[in-house]
C-alpha cells in the first residue's frame, strides 16, 4: 500500500506564492503517475495536474500557467508551486497516487486509488 501525506497549505495573500508538497510512504516503487487535484466547497473537485515516473506533466488548461508540479528525484516527494494566488485558488488540494501510467484520464478523480487527506489553502484579498 502507498499513503500519502500533504503539507504547505495555510493562508497567503492574493499574488502571492504557496509550494504544497506530498509525501508517499510504503510501495512508492509501484507509482506510475501521480497528481494534484483540488476542492472548494460546494464545488466539484477538480483536476490541476499530473506527473508520471518519468517526469511528464499535463496541466488542467483552464488554469493560465500558474500551477507546476514537480517530484524530487527519488519520487517520493511530490510539489505544487502555485504562483500569483487569486481568491478563487482557496480549496483543500489533495495529491492521489496510482500504479497505472499516467493517461488522458490523468486529470480525473477516477484514475487513482490512493489520496491524501488534504490541506487547506485560504487566500485573502
Amino acid at each position: 500500500q502507498v499513503q500519502l501525506v500533504e503539507s504547505g497549505g495555510g493562508s497567503v495573500q492574493a499574488g502571492g506564492s504557496l509550494r504544497l508538497s506530498c509525501a508517499a510512504s510504503g510501495y512508492t516503487e509501484f507509482i506510475n503517475c501521480m497528481g494534484w487535484f483540488r476542492q472548494s466547497p460546494g464545488k466539484a473537485q477538480e483536476g490541476i495536474s499530473s506527473i508520471d515516473s518519468v517526469g511528464r506533466t499535463s496541466y488542467s488548461g483552464s488554469l493560465e500557467g500558474r500551477f507546476t508540479i514537480s517530484q524530487d528525484n527519488d519520487k517520493t516527494t511530490l510539489y505544487l508551486q502555485i504562483d500569483r494566488l487569486k481568491p478563487e485558488d482557496a480549496a483543500t488540494y489533495y495529491c492521489a497516487a496510482d500504479r497505472s501510467l499516467c493517461g488522458r484520464r490523468s486529470l480525473s478523480e477516477s484514475a487513482y486509488a490512493t489520496w491524501g487527506q488534504g490541506t487547506q489553502v485560504t487566500v485573502s484579498s
